[in-house]
C-alpha cells in the first residue's frame, strides 16, 4: 500500500527524487522479475504491472506511464553478453519498480528498463554479472535494486504493521549495514554462510538478490547514508541507503538501499519464476 500512501517511507523517497541528480535514464532490478533467464525490458512503452492480489482497488487503479529505453536495453545487453534476452513486450514495470518511482520520480518522465533476475543461478553469478554494468554510472544510469534486506513474510505480524522487528531480523540489519558502510562484500555475496539470522531474514534470495546489483557498483570512495529506516510487521525491513559517490573528481549521487524500501511487503506478487548523474545508485 505503500505506492499510494503518505508514511515515512514515501516521504523518504521523495526526498531521495528531490536531492539525487537528475538521470538520463533508470535500471531497476527487482525482486519481482525472477525467472529462469536473464532479460532487459526492451519496449517504448512498459506496461505498468500489478501483480499482487487482495488489494483495494485504488491501488489497482495506479499507473506509472513512464518510457522505456531500447537504446539503454541494447547497451545493458552489449554489457551482460548475448545470453540477455531482450523483451519487447511480456513484461513490463512490475510493483517492485512502479511503488517506489511514483514518489521518486512522481511525473513518471525518466525513462525505465527492467532487468530480470535469473533464478536458476547462485548469489555470487549475480553479484559479478551486475560489476560488469560499472560503466553505466559514468552514463547518466540511475541504477536501482529493489527488494527488501529483510522480507519474511512467514513470520509478518498480518494487521500489524507497527509490531517490533524480531531479533534476528534487527541483528541481521545491523551486520548487513556494517559490511556495506565498510565496503566489505564477500560476507554479503555469501550470506546463506551468515548464519541463522541470515536465513530468516531472507529465507527465499528473491528480494534479497537486488542488493548485490548496487554492491557490485560500490566503490571505495563512496560514502553510504541511510535516509529510511524501520521495519514493517516486525520481519519486512524499510533501510534504504544513500551513497554518495565521487568519480573521476566530480560528485554524484548513488543511491542504495539495501532491499529497498521500493517494495510493498504486504503485496503478494504472482509467483512467475544533466550532471555526472552516472554516479548515483539506489538499491
Amino acid at each position: 500500500m505503500n505506492a499510494i500512501g503518505d508514511n515515512t517511507h514515501t516521504r523518504g523517497w521523495a526526498e531521495i527524487g528531490r536531492t539525487v541528480p537528475r538521470p538520463k535514464a533508470i535500471l531497476c532490478v527487482s525482486a519481482h522479475w525472477y525467472i529462469p533467464a536473464a532479460a532487459v525490458t526492451a519496449m517504448d512503452r512498459p506496461r505498468t504491472i500489478h501483480d499482487f492480489g487482495g488489494f483495494p482497488r485504488e491501488l489497482f487503479e495506479v499507473q506509472y506511464p513512464a518510457p522505456g529505453s531500447p537504446q539503454l536495453a541494447e547497451r545493458v545487453s552489449e554489457l551482460l553478453g548475448d545470453n540477455v534476452l531482450k523483451d519487447e513486450g511480456e513484461w513490463g514495470l512490475d510493483h517492485g519498480t512502479w511503488s517506489v518511482l511514483c514518489h521518486v520520480f512522481p511525473q513518471a518522465d525518466v525513462p525505465v528498463v527492467q532487468l530480470s533476475m535469473n533464478e536458476a543461478e547462485p548469489a555470487p553469478y549475480h553479484y559479478q554479472l551486475a560489476q560488469r554494468l560499472a560503466p553505466l554510472r559514468d552514463e547518466g544510469v540511475l541504477v536501482i535494486g529493489s527488494g527488501n534486506l529483510v522480507h519474511n513474510l512467514h513470520t509478518y505480524a498480518w494487521g500489524k504493521k507497527d509490531a517490533e522487528p524480531f531479533d534476528w531480523a534487527v541483528r541481521f540489519e545491523d551486520a548487513a549495514r556494517e559490511l556495506i558502510v565498510s565496503g566489505n562484500h564477500a560476507p554479503l555475496v555469501a550470506y546463506e554462510d551468515m548464519g541463522p539470522d541470515a536465513m530468516r531474514s531472507a529465507p527465499t534470495p528473491d528480494h534479497y538478490l537486488p542488493l548485490l546489483y548496487v554492491l557490485a557498483l560500490q566503490r571505495p570512495e563512496d560514502k553510504v547514508t541511510f535516509p529510511v529506516e524501520g521495519f514493517d510487521g516486525g520481519s519486512v525491513g524499510f533501510d534504504p541507503e544513500k551513497v554518495y559517490g565521487h568519480a573521476d573528481g566530480d560528485r554524484g549521487e548513488n543511491e542504495r538501499t539495501p532491499e529497498t524500501a521500493a517494495e510493498q511487503p504486504d503485496a503478494q506478487p504472482d509467483r512467475r519464476p544533466e550532471r555526472d548523474q552516472g554516479r548515483d545508485l539506489l538499491s
